[in-house]
């Protein structure tokens, strides 16, 4: 019996799986050896804002603009990302059932436009966001304006959006812009001059901007970010090795041309060639017969810069740096000579997505807020009842490299009814009911001026024309009777 109930209350042996060895993933790019120790030293966990920080953004926006000053291929990136992103500027196309007002706005809307400078100031902004990390706009009313809207667009640098000495006034403000509780911008702090300024003094008073009226825009690479870091920091070393290098190619290169002829001898110290004073100097004239003391011989010096591989070079560093704008090599340099047709069609292809995609950043972060208060204050200029309204927004289009193939694919694209008339004119940054009611226009002065029309036959234009003929004489029937 007893031995019974201990059967009964004994553990029971756990399951043969209970006893594997636990299996430990490990991750090479995790260890810390003597190889790799001083490669991450300066790795951190600081959140998205502490590593951004006013002083880190300081510093880099200072040195951003100090190569964009003075590089010349610094400088023609941030200016090809304005220009191809931002191009001529936006065009307006209403979307509402009314034809007439649709027009109405849109000539509103494009003559505001050119009375404020709105390309420009977009293109500014592209570049500032580019080398400064970031750009600011207030929403203002400028009774300059020669346009029956007031509303202007006006600029601020980075720097004058700040803190002050106290870094968080609470727990909802980073550097100069507070939060509500939900991490929406409820005010930015806006300095009246900027601390580069021979004016500014600290403790001068400040503006508080409602964001309502504030527009900022940044690329936020990690959540969290309230304030951007330059577009170009991870190129800024890359930039000073390259300026770096050619100097010192540059500086070789002119030490080794100084040396017109070197004397030399083989000789040993106490050989039998003649004495020479060393480091003397010889002027040397056209044409001239020269005699060398016994023993010396004369020669040119072998210069080794150039050196072959710094054109290699060069184009490696440009590729590198061309990265962190989304781009290649031959769009940064504007170099295509190691390019053939169909890899220098890809590398426009994979710049142009980029643009697309920033683009309509764009249209949602900057057009639209500004539409938004330019249709308001339009709305009551005109003294139009509020309707819903709805819009899209044109850009400049990107040329093809081959246009007769591009055409002949557009026209195999409308006659499969793959694509229509709309999308394509998009493309070239156009809008179709303008195309339509140009090319209606035209068709309609062609045919009254007898020219023929392109694609239509002579047997087709000549059944166009008869009926109107033929309708002529019956109203004239008509009218006789």
């Amino acid at each position: 019996m007893f031995k019974t109930l201990k059967n009964m209350f004994r553990a029971s042996k756990p399951p043969e799986q209970h006893f594997r060895k636990p299996v430990r993933a490990r991750f090479d790019a995790a260890q810390t050896t003597r190889d790799n120790a001083k490669h991450w030293a300066y790795a951190d966990q600081l959140s998205a804002d502490m590593e951004a920080s006013p002083e880190v953004r300081r510093t880099l926006r200072m040195r951003s603009r100090y190569e964009v000053a003075n590089n010349s291929y610094a400088r023609g990136l941030v200016q090809m990302l304005a220009n191809d992103t931002i191009g001529t500027g936006p065009r307006l196309q209403m979307l509402s059932a009314d034809e007439t007002f649709n027009d109405e706005v849109e000539r509103a809307f494009m003559r505001w436009a050119e009375a404020v400078r709105l390309a420009p100031k977009l293109r500014t902004m592209r570049m500032a966001r580019c080398q400064d990390g970031e750009a600011f706009a207030v929403l203002a009313t400028n009774p300059k304006v020669r346009s029956p809207v007031k509303l202007d667009l006006m600029l601020i640098e980075a720097d004058r959006v700040s803190g002050g000495i106290r870094l968080l006034d609470d727990g909802q403000s980073v550097d100069g812009i507070t939060f509500d509780e939900w991490g929406n911008p409820t005010s930015y702090r806006v300095l009246k001059y900027h601390p580069g300024d021979v004016r500014f003094a600290t403790g001068d008073e400040v503006v508080e901007v409602p964001a309502e009226w504030m527009i900022h825009i940044f690329r936020q690479d990690r959540p969290g970010l309230h304030r951007g870091v330059p577009e170009l920091t991870s190129a800024l070393p890359l930039f000073a090795q390259l300026r770096r290098y050619n100097l010192a190619v540059l500086s070789a290169a002119e030490a080794a041309a100084d040396f017109a002829a070197i004397l030399y001898t083989d000789a040993p110290p106490s050989g039998e060639a003649e004495e020479v004073e060393p480091m003397d100097t010889i002027p040397l004239e056209r044409n001239m017969m020269l005699t060398v003391p016994s023993g010396w011989k004369m020669d040119q010096l072998d210069p080794k810069q150039p050196a072959a591989n710094h054109a290699e070079f060069v184009k490696i560093i440009l590729s590198e740096i061309a990265r962190c704008a989304v781009t290649t090599y031959g769009t940064l340099a504007g170099d295509y000579s190691g390019h053939n047709y169909a890899s220098g069609r890809l590398d426009n292809q994979i710049y142009h997505k980029s643009i697309l995609v920033d683009r309509s950043f764009w249209e949602t972060e900057v057009l639209n807020r500004i539409f938004e208060a330019w249709f308001r204050e339009y709305l009551l200029t005109e003294n139009l009842v509020p309707i819903e309204e709805s819009h899209t927004w044109f850009w400049d289009g990107f040329p093809h490299v081959d246009p007769n193939k591009e055409a002949t694919a557009q026209e195999r694209r409308l006659n499969n009814l793959t694509t229509t008339l709309a999308a394509e004119c998009a493309k070239d940054g156009r809008d179709y009911l303008s195309v339509l009611r140009q090319r209606a226009k035209e068709i309609k002065l062609m045919k009254s001026l007898g020219i023929p029309i392109p694609g239509e036959t002579a047997k087709e234009q000549n059944n166009t024309s008869e009926p109107e003929e033929s309708g002529e004489e019956e109203t004239q029937t008509v009218e006789e009777t």
